[in-house]
């Protein structure tokens, strides 16, 4: 039996089951019916695990696991049609024989450079503020251009992990075979603390470490310019005073001892 035959008769057993409208006469108008084919591979082909799943209305209800040679239910609704297939022995033959498809399909990928492949992240942070107002930054680091998916993001606060304030977002297909990830950082950054952002991933043969340090704000700057015009100028008078005392104790004449003048 070919493949689409074998999903045609899959189709219209669940089509039977599909819930219907108050009488049990008409299906319901609206509903969502899906299947799914996945290949799991374990140390490249030595283990290879086939799944054929079926949805209901986004919600899977029964899969055929190549690992148990059968179909099982997920859930009740699944029940009948797990029953049924697998007295099918045409239908069991067929998705069992999908293991061997799975397997040339990895060499495919293989030969094409997809299975191995290895591309570096591009790490950077990026400070902002949610609120004005709040003494919070929230540091945002993204790595971004990665392949494979699996990744591990760390905050770091002069040298040591930081954990609270920290959120993980998902990590995002770029639609080009690459992934990106952000982390946050919500923290009160203090003068003279350094952050980082540390990644590792499977291209790469240390992590990425990328540091980040606050500036002062413009009122700091401001008082600490004004501290040291104010030294400034209180030097400059020292030294006016100082010269104008000296000049006037050399201009006053040397009188003669009173014993000299008798």
């Amino acid at each position: 039996m070919s493949s689409a035959g074998v999903h045609l008769l899959l189709l219209m057993g669940l089509m039977s089951q599909i819930p219907r409208s108050e009488g049990g006469k008409e299906p319901l108008a609206h509903f969502l019916y899906q299947s799914k084919m996945e290949c799991h591979f374990l140390n490249g082909t030595q283990r290879v695990q086939f799944l054929y799943r079926f949805f209901y209305d986004r919600q899977e209800f029964v899969r055929f696991d190549s690992n148990l040679g059968k179909f099982v239910a997920v859930t009740e609704l699944g029940q009948v049609s797990a029953d049924t297939w697998n007295r099918d022995k045409d239908i069991l033959q067929e998705v069992r024989d999908r293991v061997g498809i799975c397997r040339y399909n990895y060499g495919v990928l293989q030969r094409h450079s997809v299975i191995g492949r290895r591309a570096k992240p591009t790490v950077t942070i990026s400070p902002t503020k949610m609120d004005p107002a709040s003494p919070n930054t929230i540091l945002l680091c993204t790595a971004t251009g990665f392949y494979p998916v699996e990744i591990e993001g760390q905050w770091l606060k002069n040298g040591r992990p930081e954990e609270e304030g920290v959120a993980f977002g998902e990590v995002l297909q770029n639609g080009d075979w690459t992934y990106q990830l952000q982390v946050m950082l919500e923290t009160q950054p203090q003068w003279g603390d350094i952050y980082a952002c540390k990644v590792g991933h499977a291209s790469l043969e240390a992590p990425i470490t990328v540091q980040w340090e606050p500036h002062s704000s413009n009122s700091a700057r401001s008082k600490l310019w004004t501290g040291i015009m104010g030294a400034v100028i209180g030097v400059i008078f020292l030294a006016v005073g100082l010269f104008s005392y000296l000049k006037s104790k050399k201009a006053t004449p040397i009188q003669p001892p009173a014993a000299l003048m008798s």
